[in-house]
């Protein structure tokens, strides 16, 4: 099957949007798929080679965060010209309500068409405000995807319509065969995330920080994400600060040995989340996982029943919560026990499959026989519709 993935957010910007469509793609071209990936990126950019670049980004407050998308003359140009030169089977659009290329490709598609929504914002007036413009695509939208259950109500309310919930998936093997770095180990509590980005919560956790340290002078909070470090530390008094080492971006495979190294991972994130990658490749690595309760991680964590939640912000029911947890290794293995057996389900070879069935199901209702990938030469001639636009450039 010739499959067309766009993604709405800049490529060289790690996000869990680019995860997602990153780990998508390399799980379809396994499986034999031809994939195409079309990415706001810099045109410099050493971009994998499924990835083509639609150009330079541009930051935009989006969602409660600043998001880097691609919109403009140049880019729906370049959209046009990837839709036509792929020839796709399938479509399939990322975030299809953001300004950005997913917009663009709608706008230009006139074909079998799959779009995933990941954003949870039960508030959104921009979306809501937005929704006569977006009706022309989503007419056009033959099947849709939503991350989370959160996703999808939020699709519900602003934009009509539904979606099945197909939740983001990882490489589970990958994060389960990581070995602890000796860096990293002893008693140690990690973060990832974006450091200056309020809605991640890293001040809630280093508000908790000084109480978790009276109970446990020997603790360290390692922070992995880009960001200002100082600004971050600024408030943090010199003992306290002493504990916190910052580590900056990390590797794919660092990132594994980091979250298999530590005795916690804390998620203090305050909002705005429509599912928790993080969490899953947590608890993928053995990552005992603490929480805030917000309704997207409490449903990845299984109610509570895989990792343990606080109460959104509350500085100091994260430190009783930790100290507790850091107090009681069979609770600790409790949680690890549980995370092996509930994330199963978000590992690509189910997930893949189940994205790949939406893609078959579109196909055979546009006039293919059998799988997606046996359309005819003549079937894709007669086809209602075209995924080339009706521009030209």
């Amino acid at each position: 099957m010739r499959i067309g993935i766009v993604c709405p957010y800049d490529w060289d910007v790690p996000g869990g949007v680019q995860f997602h469509i990153r780990d998508l793609a390399e799980h379809l071209i396994a499986q034999g798929h031809k994939v195409s990936v079309l990415a706001p990126a810099d045109d410099e950019s050493k971009l994998p080679a499924y990835v083509v670049s639609a150009g330079r980004a541009v930051a935009v407050p989006y969602n409660g965060s600043v998001a880097r998308l691609s919109f403009g003359i140049i880019s729906a140009t370049r959209v046009r010209r990837w839709l036509r030169d792929g020839d796709f089977d399938i479509l399939h659009v990322h975030e299809p309500a953001s300004p950005s290329l997913s917009m663009l490709a709608g706008w230009a598609a006139t074909g079998p068409m799959v779009a995933t929504f990941h954003t949870s914002n039960p508030r959104s007036r921009v979306m809501t405000a937005a929704s006569p413009i977006l009706q022309p695509i989503f007419e056009k939208i033959d099947a849709r995807i939503a991350v989370s259950e959160y996703a999808r109500r939020t699709l519900v309310e602003h934009l009509g319509g539904d979606a099945v919930v197909i939740p983001n998936g990882v490489d589970v093997g990958f994060f389960a065969k990581a070995q602890a770095d000796p860096r990293w180990t002893g008693r140690t509590i990690g973060f990832i995330g974006r450091i200056n980005e309020p809605r991640k919560g890293l001040p809630t956790l280093l508000a908790a920080l000084p109480q978790i340290l009276a109970a446990h002078p020997e603790v360290r909070l390692l922070v992995a994400g880009k960001g200002d470090e100082a600004e971050a530390a600024a408030a943090l008094a010199p003992e306290v600060r002493a504990r916190v080492e910052f580590l900056g971006m990390v590797s794919d495979e660092e990132k594994a040995r980091l979250l298999r190294s530590v005795d916690l991972y804390v998620a203090p994130n305050t909002g705005g989340e429509s599912f928790g990658i993080i969490l899953v490749e947590a608890m993928s690595a053995a990552a005992p996982v603490l929480a805030s309760d917000l309704d997207a991680f409490a449903q990845v964590l299984d109610g509570g029943r895989a990792g343990e939640l606080f109460p959104v912000e509350d500085a100091g029911a994260l430190a009783r919560a930790a100290v507790r947890l850091l107090d009681d290794p069979v609770r600790l293995a409790q949680l690890r026990t549980a995370a092996a057996e509930h994330v199963r389900r978000f590992d690509w070879s189910v997930v893949g499959a189940d994205i790949l069935a939406v893609y078959e199901t579109v196909v055979d209702g546009m006039g293919g026989t059998g799988a997606a990938s046996k359309v005819r030469e003549d079937d894709r001639s007669s086809r209602p519709r075209r995924l080339l636009g009706p521009a030209r450039d």
